[in-house]
């Protein structure tokens, strides 16, 4: 459908006429793209870096062994199971103009004089929806990351306990070192899931405002279902496409060299 003219014209005529590279072609020269395609790489890189840092210090903290441990370890991972669509519109609701809570918290406290319009400012937009998406990931990067730590040898921390290592030591020279497939892939797999997020940015702020929180996802969905030149639509999803394939690639490349 990338390489051929999709529109409702060409299918209410039952055609579908192969263009080449026209579609890639219309796509580059929107300046849309190139907001929406720096929209994705900032939300991505933000998120994920923010969700394997927490995900990662509370897997730590998880991996310990204290009271309630499995209650603590069940409610962060409720977040996990809740459907998108539901956490976006929910956190819609907090950081509302009007009558959210984080406003409500925020004058109440004295931080601020007014309500900020988190959703309504483009300078606050795509920020308000990177925390949204952090929160939401934050469950997944625990999962694997927890998953790994209890794979790890105990005898060696033992030993490195009675050569006197503190707990950075052990965190930067055993921990991390030893982790670092299971890094690979929870980055990897954030990398690939945060790309694609639609439901989220689109509950919350449909691409807006100005275009401040359009991402590729949402620039494909517009496209074709909003313009309805779903030959374009595909084109963007091609890129998506290629741009994963890069990342996939690179964890391959990667994950052999530490074989080797």
């Amino acid at each position: 459908m990338a390489f051929q003219e999709v529109t409702l014209g060409t299918l209410a005529r039952g055609e579908r006429p192969f263009i080449g590279l026209e579609n890639f072609r219309n796509v580059f020269d929107d300046p849309a793209f190139f907001t929406a395609l720096q929209n994705s790489l900032i939300f991505t890189t933000a998120s994920v870096f923010f969700q394997f840092l927490i995900g990662m210090a509370l897997a730590l903290v998880l991996n310990e062994v204290f009271p309630l441990r499995h209650i603590f370890r069940g409610l962060l991972l409720s977040g996990w199971r809740i459907p998108p669509i539901v956490s976006g519109t929910v956190f819609l609701w907090l950081f509302n103009y009007d009558f959210g809570f984080v406003n409500f918290f925020l004058m109440k406290t004295g931080l601020t004089s007014e309500p900020v319009r988190w959703l309504l400012d483009q300078h606050y937009a795509l920020a308000t929806v990177i925390i949204t998406n952090i929160w939401l990931g934050i469950p997944f990067n625990i999962i694997l990351l927890a998953s790994g730590l209890t794979g790890l040898p105990e005898d060696i921390y033992e030993a490195a306990t009675v050569d006197g290592a503190n707990h950075f030591q052990k965190l930067r020279f055993m921990t991390l070192p030893l982790m670092k497939p299971t890094i690979l892939a929870t980055l990897m797999l954030g990398f690939i899931y945060t790309l694609r997020v639609f439901d989220v940015i689109w509950v919350m702020t449909g691409g807006g405002p100005v275009n401040a929180t359009e991402v590729l996802p949402t620039l494909a969905y517009r496209d074709s279902f909003n313009r309805f030149n779903f030959g374009e639509g595909a084109a963007i999803s091609v890129i998506m496409l290629c741009m994963l394939c890069v990342v996939a690639l690179f964890y391959v490349r990667t994950t052999n060299d530490e074989v080797m």
